[in-house]
């Protein structure tokens, strides 16, 4: 294997020389001034640059230094740059690391502790490149869908168990979590997946014309109608019908897809020929389908036919830590789209993030993260990128103690209430001991009365 490269931007040619030396392990390319840095940096692409900050400034008087830190960064902003200071020169130091750069060292170099600084850089840079290539190809249980979340995954086992087999998926879940994200995975890993994937909403097409583009239409069927076309049904013969939003459905039409369902043919509006289709039927909603059928809006035998697997989809809020993990995928899509170099979120964004509800799940932290992209003036996003507000105590569920503390609590009043407060029923339900329940009582300031 090649060695990795790393590119030394220093003038002084002596220190250039022991650098060198220095980094044995490395392919070294370097650089007397900004000119050569950039040239070097467009030709090598190095992970990782040792940039020395006391360049000689331009006539003009600007820091030749600083200059070269923020055009490096400028054109490739994943790379790892390391300052080299003059000795007390902190606020350079400072100055440097808020451009952007990923660590600084003062002179008088020792080249054991600067080896160490640049493994590390290249460490960190490896593992940023992976985690890029990651969320840009989308890469999860299931194409096109990020999650860590363990009732997410469990969605997705689900997901690829039902693929293979041709039962009717139902696919609920609140608007903007991923339904058709998801149907597109039934499809791809499906032994269809070489043919279409076709897909409808139901809620997007005015009742008079969901009929002709299900259906389709002959010739003369009605003013306008001036040649033969079939509707999404045939489009999609030997793939898969993706019929999002079908709880909207007029009625009317629900009869007769409940027929097609049936009998697996079609015939045109305006025609009499029965089509044979051999497809696969996706259907999704947001509504609550059995409250649809109890007010006669939504046919109880079309709703078996399309139900055989029902998938219940969280909404991002309830998807543990999905909130900061779609958000960091969605900042380097947005940021890769519009050109901008950012380098991730403040903590308090990101404190925002995970305490924010997402009533319009994944659609809104996409456009909320599309505006920011935008809108930033600095490297990272903040609150006010955002437009979110900080809650009071954002860190407090991510500790570890407060968060065992508040779950043990919630259990032993759980216990208490379904013992009605028999101490000995309570321990045994929690699989305790009587002494080490009356501890775990008093640890909490509970009383076997309350």
């Amino acid at each position: 294997m090649s060695a990795e490269k790393l590119l030394i931007v220093e003038d002084d040619p002596g220190l250039q020389k022991q650098l060198k030396w220095c980094f044995e392990n490395y392919e070294i390319i370097a650089a007397e001034d900004r000119q050569g840095a950039m040239a070097q940096l467009r030709r090598h692409e190095p992970m990782v640059v040792l940039q020395d900050l006391g360049l000689p400034p331009d006539p003009d008087g600007t820091s030749e230094g600083m200059a070269t830190l923020s055009e490096i960064l400028s054109v490739a902003p994943h790379t790892k740059v390391v300052v080299v200071t003059g000795n007390g020169d902190e606020s350079s130091a400072i100055r440097a690391v808020g451009l952007g750069a990923y660590d600084f060292y003062e002179k008088p170099v020792d080249t054991d502790t600067l080896n160490l600084i640049v493994d590390r850089a290249f460490h960190i840079a490896h593992l940023e490149r992976r985690n890029r290539e990651l969320m840009l190809s989308g890469s999860s249980p299931l194409d096109g869908l990020i999650t860590g979340s363990q009732r997410m995954l469990k969605v997705c086992r689900l997901v690829e168990r039902v693929a293979a087999t041709s039962a009717s998926v139902l696919l609920l879940g609140e608007t903007g979590s991923g339904k058709e994200v998801l149907a597109r995975a039934v499809h791809n890993l499906s032994d269809r997946a070489k043919q279409r994937f076709v897909a409808i909403n139901c809620a997007a097409i005015p009742e008079n014309l969901l009929e002709t583009e299900l259906f389709g239409y002959e010739k003369g069927a009605y003013t306008g109608a001036h040649r033969q076309t079939p509707g999404k049904i045939e489009l999609a013969d030997g793939g898969t019908l993706f019929l999002d939003e079908i709880g909207d459905m007029p009625m009317a039409l629900q009869s007769k897809l409940l027929r097609f369902l049936q009998e697996r043919v079609v015939e045109r509006v305006g025609g009499r020929e029965e089509i044979p289709v051999d497809v696969r039927v996706v259907c999704a909603t947001h509504q609550d389908l059995g409250e649809h059928i109890r007010d006669g809006l939504f046919r109880e035998d079309l709703y078996y036919r399309i139900s055989e697997v029902v998938v219940d989809i969280p909404p991002v809020r309830e998807r543990d830590g999905d909130a900061v993990l779609l958000a960091r995928a969605l900042l380097a899509r947005a940021a890769e789209r519009h050109g901008r170099n950012l380098r991730g979120f403040t903590d308090a964004a990101l404190d925002a993030i995970r305490s924010y509800s997402w009533p319009g799940n994944v659609r809104e932290l996409e456009n909320r993260i599309n505006r920011a992209v935008i809108v930033a003036d600095g490297r990272l996003l903040d609150v006010d990128d955002l437009d979110l507000e900080l809650s009071e105590d954002p860190t407090a569920t991510l500790n570890l103690r407060q968060v065992r503390d508040q779950a043990e609590r919630r259990a032993l009043e759980a216990a208490m209430a379904y013992a009605q407060s028999n101490v000995s029923r309570a321990a045994e339900l929690l699989g305790v001991s009587r002494p080490t329940l009356y501890d775990l009582m008093k640890k909490h300031g509970m009383k076997a009365e309350a």
